[in-house]
């Protein structure tokens, strides 16, 4: 098993229409706004950019993200990831009850090299990390999606 690799799904109920979560979610660059561990989005253009996040752990994480597929219809925002992780993540937003479920799919390797070299013993910090980021990303959106 390769401790640099890691799989990722996260699963968000929401209150808002599958379209207005999709509509939100497609836009990263006002991620920021919303989602307080995402430092910084800087597009390059329709379908790349790079995203700094920082989450509890005192590290950056900085990517390049490319577009691989956008299908409202279906829900599906995919991106390929390439610099501190390779990789890809997908969000798949459906119909949930009266509302909608956002869910994060992500499989990466991790490439920065601190985080590298502590693999093994950092492996449980560096999930719990990913996880206090992502709960922190729902109720960001939660927030954004009442104001909106």
């Amino acid at each position: 098993m390769d401790c640099n690799h890691y799989r990722f799904r996260t699963l968000w109920p929401l209150p808002a229409p599958p379209a207005t979560v999709y509509e939100v979610l497609q836009r990263p660059e006002d991620y920021p706004r919303w989602w307080r561990q995402v430092q910084e989005v800087t597009r390059f253009d329709d379908s790349t950019g790079v995203i700094r996040v920082r989450s509890l752990l005192p590290y950056d994480m900085t990517f390049t993200v490319r577009e691989v597929r956008r299908d409202p219809t279906a829900g599906v925002l995919e991106t390929a990831l390439s610099g501190d992780m390779e990789g890809w993540a997908r969000w798949t937003v459906t119909p949930h009850g009266t509302g909608s479920l956002a869910r994060y799919d992500q499989a990466v390797s991790v490439r920065k090299p601190l985080l590298r070299r502590l693999a093994v013993p950092g492996r449980p910090l560096f999930r719990a990390n990913h996880a206090l980021m992502m709960r922190s990303g729902r109720r960001g959106l939660l927030r954004h999606l009442r104001a909106v």
